[in-house]
């Protein structure tokens, strides 16, 4: 399988709770209707918590400033990926969600990368 892995940072007009929130229950429910379409085999979203323990973690370390949340999403593998972009639906469907990323989405300080897992412990 395939991932593919969003590093999110939030709008700066929303608190963390909003744009988790918003993300949770808004875009959320949008990607699982458009799985099938994009031929999505997972969706997963990993909200950071906000218990000042990141920032402790964070700051021993020299760490960058954090996210707001990360999304996982699987793909059978890279063709599978390739024939979603290859299809007027599939660009339909990847449109909507970018166009609802927009809401609550910072584009520009978040980041997204393609990547296989290696599980080393664990399944």
């Amino acid at each position: 399988m395939v991932k593919m892995t969003f590093c999110l940072r939030r709008l700066s007009h929303l608190s963390r709770e909003e744009f988790q929130r918003y993300w949770r229950e808004t875009h959320g429910p949008l990607v699982r209707e458009r799985a099938a379409t994009l031929r999505i085999r997972r969706y997963v979203q990993s909200h950071t918590l906000s218990d000042g323990l990141n920032d402790g973690i964070r700051k021993s370390k020299g760490l960058a400033e954090g996210y707001d949340g990360v999304a996982e999403l699987w793909w059978d593998s890279l063709e599978e990926l390739g024939k979603v972009a290859g299809t007027a639906e599939g660009s339909r469907a990847s449109g909507e969600l970018f166009e609802d990323e927009k809401r609550f989405i910072d584009h520009a300080t978040s980041c997204c990368f393609l990547s296989e897992d290696h599980a080393l412990i664990g399944d």
